[in-house]
């Protein structure tokens, strides 16, 4: 029997403009799997704590204190939970609460010459791990966009948002090709 692809969307909630990514992943994959998909596709750095939510379950590492009811990922294949049209959550950093919003767009037979994890495409950048969640990234966004330091009067915080994610970020950038490279890496 052929393997099955599903094509996801993966959108970042509460970001404008939309931080997104669409992947192609084997359906036999572990949410541990697409847990590390998630991560690469996206750009996080894996350095924070998530959960899966499907259909009022949530899975993801085990809790060994017992705190958090967590059904283990490393147990659970997308297929056997998700199908066509599947919507459910992914939730980055307990702190700053990053949440995704995921669709199965499809179901495909897998491409034998083709190899999995792919990043079909996406916009913008990932936002940087420790801005403060939706809120803080909206307010780095507003000091980038305030490059010539106009605002720093209104907005002091503008010069220190901008200092601290320095001259390489750039919102805008996104490229699937190497989301893909990193995908084939670690996934």
């Amino acid at each position: 029997m052929p393997r099955q692809i599903f094509q996801l969307k993966m959108s970042l909630a509460g970001t404008r403009p939309p931080v997104w990514r669409r992947v192609l992943v084997p359906a036999g994959y572990t949410l541990d799997r697409l847990h590390r998909v998630v991560q690469h596709a996206m750009g996080w750095r894996d350095c924070h704590l998530h959960s899966f939510e499907i259909d009022a379950m949530q899975y993801g590492e085990p809790d060994p204190d017992g705190e958090l009811a967590l059904r283990d990922e490393l147990d659970v294949r997308l297929d056997a939970v998700l199908g066509k049209g599947s919507r459910f959550s992914y939730t980055y950093d307990f702190g700053d609460w990053w949440e995704h919003d995921l669709v199965v767009e499809d179901a495909l037979t897998a491409d034998p010459d083709e190899r999995y994890p792919v990043c079909l495409a996406g916009e913008r950048a990932c936002p940087p791990e420790g801005i403060g969640g939706p809120l803080g990234y909206q307010a780095l966004l507003e000091a980038l966009d305030d490059e010539t330091g106009a605002g720093d009067l209104v907005n002091p915080r503008h010069a220190m948002l901008r200092d601290w994610a320095g001259s390489a970020f750039d919102p805008s950038g996104f490229d699937p090709d190497r989301a893909t490279t990193l995908l084939r890496r670690f996934c």
